[in-house]
């Protein structure tokens, strides 16, 4: 879901109050790659968000996009994940519910899924194990419908 003007305008305000807590300057090519990835609706890598910022024609240096990725994850607003190799995937994370991903090992295709009956299992297993979880990640990796057809048509 893509950002509306209020929830971008209090990602802008947590960020900025980071930046300053943190002696950090609060530059228009910081607040660029926050738009940026506030007006997407998928996973991507800090390449592609490089390409994004720079098809914008924003002047903007590769060394910036990944090192505002990290202040972003950071204060959570932005989550990392490492669902292939080393390349490190990212989503916008504030206001964004809790979710789970299916992960094509074919195409690479990341597919997000919410089930609440993961919730319940967490709490379940918080309880039973006297575990306080204030989290999870859940990834499950297999071939979409899209690579299984492939592979029965070849």
């Amino acid at each position: 879901m893509i950002a509306t003007k209020n929830t971008f305008d209090e990602v802008k305000k947590i960020f900025a109050e980071h930046l300053e807590k943190h002696g950090y300057r609060k530059t228009p090519e910081r607040y660029a790659v926050l738009e940026e990835i506030y007006s997407r609706n998928d996973h991507f890598d800090a390449e592609e968000l490089y390409v994004a910022i720079k098809t914008k024609r924003l002047p903007i240096s590769r060394a910036t996009v990944y090192n505002t990725l990290e202040l972003l994850v950071t204060c959570d607003l932005v989550k990392k994940h490492q669902f292939f190799n080393n390349l490190a995937q990212y989503e916008k994370s504030y206001g964004y519910r809790q979710h789970d991903h299916l992960i094509c090992t074919e195409c690479h295709k990341v597919i997000e899924f919410c089930d609440p009956r993961i919730e319940q299992t967490d709490k379940m297993i918080g309880d039973l194990m006297q575990f306080n979880i204030t989290g999870h990640s859940l990834m499950i990796f297999g071939k979409c419908k899209e690579c299984n057809e492939k592979a029965i048509q070849s």
